[in-house]
């Protein structure tokens, strides 16, 4: 590329950063990195009445929990690019908007909301859709249908107005985008969006090309739902006479089941997040659990194809395998268990260090735990056994509470299956064989127990299954013998003689 890669992710301040926006932000980065070139995050917080306290903050944390770090932000400015908020920014708009002006590209309307919903109300009950554009503006209460000097005195009284983009009529309108090819679009059916308030802040469009345009953006990737204003930014670019960006308009994430994209109440109704970071009520990826690694790979399979079977991608091997030309058009169906997947296949691939680390944190909530069984050494043990049996870190008591804490109830249905008549008699007799041994790891346990089951012509069916039992509680867990080496000598034959006077 001749020019080098600039793209931004340009986020509004309005509420908690959604998945997709996430995603767009990826997309961007992989996008930037895999062309050695700049992303930047820029605040699109025109829109004051919208504005959510602490929305800034949380796309910035969420975006850092995830592991895309921005080369230009509000927090790290490039004086040739800065400002990064639109709202320091309004300084700008307004000499565009004049210009325009100038040009003929632009006008002044002063139409009343009363008025235009009185239009609206009254195309509606003719059956018709109201636009505000070439067949009806000279009808309407601006700058085209009024004498200049009435255009005058009413901007000097100080009146209300916006200055509207002067679509031109019977022109084509030929749109490019890199995931969805050519496009044209009839000039005729556009309407004269506003661009500019007497508030003196500029509307989103305006903005957004100004922008782009003095931030020296060369890719504009965004969400599907921009698709309809990419007619105005062309436009716009056109009539400012600059070169406009490459587009690419990603598709939809959609819902798991029915039609439509992904949202928030589908989140809340399936039990899954929608958002990288918890906000109000709402749970994160971060707080139910999910590594951001994993959730950087699901994301970047949700819409995007690498051309192979492989669904594991470090961030490294994204940026070297991520193309905007693999990006499909049709939407991506979210996928709640898919995401879980991820997650698990993170999970084994961790060292148990780092996993036993994050479930000391966990262990601290239990005080009745002796102290020998809270070190780093034994904890990263019992995360090897139980593992590959989890999702999350979060997962992990419930895999392994009896490595911790003797079973304070054993499983009713399991007992009455197990615990037969002749069970209290092999036990004890298994005792007697338990109590002799020096060495008690795994391997020399399982091979001295087996020998003494063959010897006893007793079957491994009537000996196992209640050990396991009276070990964990349940018929769960890991290998019997690797459960017994851990709780050691001690802890298992007493584990052996209250089960034989619970369940004896």
């Amino acid at each position: 590329m001749s020019k080098k890669v600039r793209v931004r992710f340009a986020p509004s301040p309005t509420g908690p950063l959604h998945i997709g926006g996430v995603r767009t932000a990826l997309f961007n980065y992989l996008f930037a990195k895999k062309h050695g070139g700049d992303f930047i995050l820029r605040i699109e917080d025109t829109d004051q009445n919208r504005y959510v306290e602490g929305a800034e903050k949380y796309i910035i944390d969420a975006l850092e929990w995830c592991g895309i770090p921005f080369d230009e932000s509000p927090e790290k400015p490039q004086d040739k690019f800065g400002p990064y908020r639109q709202s320091e920014r309004k300084h700008l708009y307004k000499g565009y908007a004049d210009e325009l002006i100038e040009k003929g590209k632009a006008y002044y309307a002063f139409d009343t909301s009363e008025k235009l919903d009185y239009h609206r109300k009254d195309h509606e009950a003719k059956g018709k859709t109201f636009i505000y554009n070439w067949h009806n503006r000279l009808k309407l209460d601006n700058s085209l249908s009024l004498l200049p000097e009435e255009v005058e005195k009413r901007l000097a009284s100080g009146e209300d107005y916006v200055i509207r983009f002067l679509t031109p009529p019977d022109e084509k309108v030929y749109l490019k985008d890199i995931i969805r090819g050519d496009m044209e679009i009839d000039s005729n059916v556009l309407d004269d969006k506003v661009l500019y308030k007497s508030d003196g802040m500029p509307t989103y469009h305006l903005a957004n090309i100004v922008d782009d345009h003095l931030m020296e953006i060369s890719h504009v990737i965004r969400g599907e739902e921009w698709l309809p204003s990419l007619a105005l930014h062309q436009q716009l670019y056109d009539a400012f006479g600059w070169q406009a960006p490459e587009f690419a308009h990603l598709p939809l994430i959609m819902k798991p089941v029915g039609k439509g994209k992904l949202s928030k109440r589908d989140g809340e109704k399936g039990g899954f997040p929608v958002f990288p970071l918890s906000w109000n009520e709402s749970t994160g990826y971060k707080e139910a659990g999910f590594f951001p690694e994993a959730v950087v790979n699901f994301l970047a399979l949700l819409g995007w194809n690498p051309g192979t079977e492989q669904e594991l991608f470090s961030l490294t091997e994204l940026v070297e395998t991520f193309s905007l030309e693999r990006v499909n058009k049709s939407g991506a169906r979210f996928d709640p268990d898919k995401t879980k997947w991820y997650n698990q296949q993170y999970m084994q691939s961790k060292n148990d260090a780092e996993l036993a680390s994050l479930f000391l944190v966990e262990l601290e909530k239990h005080s009745d735990i002796e102290e020998s069984k809270r070190s780093a050494e034994y904890v990263k043990q019992v995360v090897g056994l139980i593992k590959e049996r989890a999702t999350f870190v979060s997962d992990f008591w419930d895999l392994s509470d009896y490595f911790f804490l003797p079973p304070s109830a054993y499983n009713e249905k399991a007992a009455k299956k197990q615990w037969k008549e002749g069970t209290t008699d092999i036990m004890n007799q298994l005792l007697d064989v338990l109590k002799t041994q020096t060495d008690f790891s795994s391997e020399t346990l399982e091979s001295n127990v087996k020998s003494w089951i063959t010897d006893a012509e007793l079957s491994f069916g009537k000996v196992m299954p209640p050990l396991r039992l009276v070990l964990v509680g349940d018929m769960k867990g890991p290998h019997i013998f690797d459960i017994m080496a851990m709780i050691g000598k001690e802890e298992t034959v007493a584990r052996i003689e209250k089960a034989i006077v619970v369940l004896g």
